[in-house]
């Protein structure tokens, strides 16, 4: 007997110890540390499943307490009734909300409680209500979501029969209009644009009259061009056709600037490759001028038959002193074959056909303004000085 003793008594302390350590940590859990605790009552109006004396409180996410009673109401078999101990400094409210929240890949549900608004009175030994279908977990909430759908779709049936058949209905009929409605897109396509291919806009300049001879006479006091006044058709960029002219290669070929305003700069210039000691210039120069050049544009355009293309060019001109009185007037004119029915041969028919009624218009202004000239002679505004090249 003697020498078992020693046995008996370490191994009833080793049993203790395991006993002592489980005890330990199984009371660590369902306490959650040393403190003391406020009890709260609980009533969920659903089933609770899973959830088990012992299981955890949550505060805001924050670990507080766990369950520690579980029993069904007596006077009501869908109410469960909890019993929850939480610890004492955790702001439980009247309004408190209570739910549950399932945790882990196993889902274990845990009672959640969440916030509160209400900073006066305390929720002790009243009962906390939870929300409707806090019981409820993600699966069985699906589960009620299909069917309320298939409950929906069943008391619904005969409408979506019927709307499902007059789609049907509607399909055909389309189908049976498959040629009335391409012609009604292609006329919107028309009507839009949408049908016509992307056009390349290529922007060309022309360039002023050059080649003078040393200038024999200047302007006379200062001389400024306005911009020249035409007709609404002349006042774009576009490369101009005469009506009922097609030519698909000009679709994109335009001018560096409206004609207009391109014309009156290009007049400038070529005054400017005559005598640069007294070159012309625009009104908003703030400059008081002696003599304005009135310049009406007539024509700017490609014109004739496809096969004999001319670029014309045409405007009437008016010297006009800076009491108002007209000095003098003249028509110019002038036109020049095209190359080639395309662009690039038309920049040079219009260049062909403007150096040469610049010059004209030039000399002229010179000849009715020149230097020790005495005061121009008045022309008659109906003269012509219309030319023609070839």
């Amino acid at each position: 007997m003697e020498t078992r003793a020693p046995f008996v008594i370490v191994g009833a302390f080793v049993l203790a110890a395991i006993l002592a350590v489980f005890g330990f940590v199984f009371w660590l859990h369902n306490t959650s540390g040393i403190g003391a605790r406020t009890s709260y009552h609980i009533q969920f109006r659903d089933p609770v499943p899973g959830l088990l004396v012992g299981a955890a409180v949550l505060f805001n996410g924050i670990r507080v307490g766990e369950v520690t009673a579980l029993g069904l109401a007596t006077d009501d078999p869908r109410r469960v009734n909890a019993t929850i101990a939480v610890a004492t400094d955790t702001p439980v409210r009247p309004d408190t909300r209570v739910g549950l929240d399932f945790q882990g890949l196993t889902g274990v549900p845990v009672v959640a409680l969440e916030g509160g608004k209400d900073l006066t009175g305390s929720a002790i030994a009243t009962t906390l209500i939870a929300e409707p279908g806090a019981g409820m977990s993600m699966t069985q909430a699906a589960r009620e979501a299909l069917r309320k759908v298939d409950s929906v779709l069943g008391e619904n049936s005969q409408p979506l029969k019927e709307t499902i058949g007059n789609l049907k209905t509607f399909s055909e009929w389309l189908s049976n209009k498959t040629g009335k409605l391409d012609g009604i897109l292609g006329g919107v396509e028309r009507m839009t644009g949408a049908n016509e291919p992307v056009v390349k806009k290529v922007v060309y300049d022309l360039q002023p009259a050059k080649g003078f001879p040393p200038p024999t006479k200047s302007i006379r006091g200062q001389l400024t061009i306005p911009e020249p006044t035409t007709v609404v058709l002349y006042d774009s960029q576009k490369m101009l056709l005469a009506p009922g002219l097609e030519l698909p290669a000009f679709a994109g070929a335009q001018w560096s600037d409206s004609i207009p305003k391109m014309l009156q700069e290009k007049l400038i210039q070529s005054f400017e490759n005559y005598d640069i000691a007294h070159p012309p210039l625009r009104p908003n120069d703030a400059v008081q001028p002696d003599y304005q050049l009135l310049i009406d544009l007539r024509s700017f355009q490609i014109a004739g038959r496809e096969a004999e293309l001319v670029a014309e060019v045409a405007f009437g001109a008016k010297i006009i002193d800076k009491g108002g009185k007209l000095v003098a007037a003249r028509l110019f004119q002038q036109s020049s074959k095209l190359g080639n029915p395309e662009p690039a041969a038309a920049v040079a028919a219009f260049e062909t056909a403007f150096d040469a009624t610049a010059k004209a218009l030039i000399l002229w202004t010179v000849d009715s303004l020149a230097t020790g000239a005495g005061e121009a002679r008045p022309v008659t505004p109906g003269s012509s000085g219309t030319t023609k090249g070839r």
